[in-house]
């Protein structure tokens, strides 16, 4: 197995396409469609690393980002957001994300930065 992947967003169709692709990429992945089901995962069976959309209804992103450092302070996390939310992608990398992505993105990318940002696990 590579590595655990949470999959955070209230788009099922975004959820299942990421799912999909990521587990073909022989990882294991979590999904969640809010804030409390990721912080649950997080706690429960900590990921090695989360793609997490930044508008979320109840909890944003930004919420969710600040919580999950709380339970996990080295959880390696990447954002997804729509184009043009500068404040937020700011705030999120200041709160420790590493990168982010504007939907609607490429798949492509999305496995490039997945494989660079995941801690290597020594087996």
């Amino acid at each position: 197995m590579k590595g655990k992947i949470l999959i955070v967003d209230d788009q099922f169709g975004i959820r299942i396409l990421l799912n999909e692709v990521l587990q073909k990429e022989g990882y294991e992945t979590f999904q969640a469609a809010n804030g409390v089901q990721a912080l649950e995962i997080v706690t429960k069976n900590p990921p090695d690393l989360v793609l997490l959309d930044m508008k979320i209804p109840g909890m944003d992103g930004i919420e969710i980002l600040k919580r999950m450092k709380v339970i996990e302070k080295d959880i390696r996390v990447i954002i997804m957001t729509a184009y043009g939310e500068l404040d937020m992608i700011q705030e999120a990398k200041d709160l420790g994300a590493l990168t982010h992505f504007a939907k609607p993105f490429d798949i492509d990318d999305i496995r490039a930065a997945v494989k660079k940002y995941l801690p290597v696990k020594n087996s």
